[in-house]
């Protein structure tokens, strides 16, 4: 049915579904700072709080607030500050 998902010592946690377009994460990220990797093109949209974001082939982090959406690509790095408990939904395409 669901998946849950934890990362760097419980401090990002998310629950993986399906939607009826393709599959799906929510979840929350503590204060910190992190990377992940990608293994499809990534939409992520900030439900709550904040998130600094580096992406892939950029030199200038930008910030993201509820109901914004970046999209990282397959195959590849991005990094991510968080100053405030974040939640969020990750749609993979």
């Amino acid at each position: 049915m669901f998946k849950t998902n934890e990362y760097f010592d419980g401090k990002v946690k998310s629950m993986a579904f399906n939607t009826t377009e393709c599959p799906a994460t929510i979840g929350l990220m503590a204060p910190g700072a992190y990377e992940f990797g990608t293994s499809s093109v990534e939409y992520v949209t900030v439900v709550s709080g904040r998130m600094n974001v580096l992406l892939p082939g950029e030199t200038e982090w930008k910030s993201y607030r509820p109901f914004d959406t970046f999209i990282v690509p397959k195959d590849s790095k991005f990094k991510l500050e968080i100053a405030e408990e974040t939640a969020y939904l990750c749609l993979y395409k």
